[in-house]
């Protein structure tokens, strides 16, 4: 994924937190663009479903259609799947191809019944005693390249501060001005991170560390450093992060 498309993404993502009026459409927002997303990667028809687990308790919570819903109910009513053990192990886990994957018969059996003969499982880092995994689908064996995995990781990482952002606003629906400019800022060095992370293929610390030293090294503060750059790639003054009053 090049720079300039991972700070599209990332700007959409923004967007779909103020233009939605709860977790749950955010929720269905992010599987169809994820679905999208990893679609553009693999140049075939992606889908996806998020499953969160909380409390012990594991749920399916959204999905880009109703199959992919299905799908992934399914694995959580088997307990076994890349999902599952993603949400288990907390890393990418990859189902490349059901016929010569031994690990999960039955799930690859009703993988098969549905048309689909690949899946990835990849966590989202949430607060607390929460965690969640977007489950991709695809309908040919070794679509899941390597490549395509490593920008299905870094969605899900921006996914993942977007949707602790919206949980956040859920809990408490603040909407004032210091929010708005908190954001704005943090929505600029984000997608300046993200840039970083797709040129680099680097974590998003170092990345972080990248822009600091440029911050130090130009004597400039760090939404200044982020805001040229980001301005450079995306040709805009200034990434918008909508809010609703």
């Amino acid at each position: 994924m090049v720079a300039e498309e991972w700070a599209e993404d990332f700007e959409q993502l923004v967007d779909l937190i103020g233009g939605t009026e709860d977790v749950k459409a955010f929720l269905d927002g992010l599987t169809h663009f994820a679905a999208g997303t990893v679609s553009r990667a693999t140049k075939a028809h992606i889908e996806c479903a998020v499953t969160l687990r909380r409390r012990k308790r594991t749920a399916t919570i959204g999905g880009s259609s109703e199959r992919a819903v299905v799908l992934d109910r399914i694995e959580q009513a088997l307990g076994e799947g890349p999902c599952v053990q993603a949400l288990d192990s907390g890393v990418p886990v990859l189902l490349g191809d059901v016929h010569s994957d031994p690990r999960w018969p039955r799930y690859s059996k009703a993988l098969i019944a549905e048309g689909i003969y690949s899946a990835l499982g990849v966590p989202m880092t949430l607060p607390d005693d929460s965690a969640a995994v977007l489950n991709f689908f695809a309908p040919q064996p070794g679509l899941f390249t390597e490549g395509v995995v490593g920008d299905a990781v870094l969605f899900v990482e921006m996914a993942s501060k977007a949707m602790r952002l919206a949980i956040r606003l859920a809990a408490s629906d603040q909407r004032g001005d210091d929010l708005k400019a908190a954001m704005e800022s943090r929505t600029v060095i984000d997608l300046a991170c993200g840039m970083i992370m797709a040129q680099n293929r680097c974590s998003q610390a170092e990345a972080f560390d990248v822009l600091r030293r440029a911050s130090s090294d130009r004597n400039q503060k760090l939404y200044a450093v982020a805001l040229e750059m980001v301005s450079r790639v995306s040709g805009q003054q200034q990434p918008a992060a909508h809010f609703d009053d």
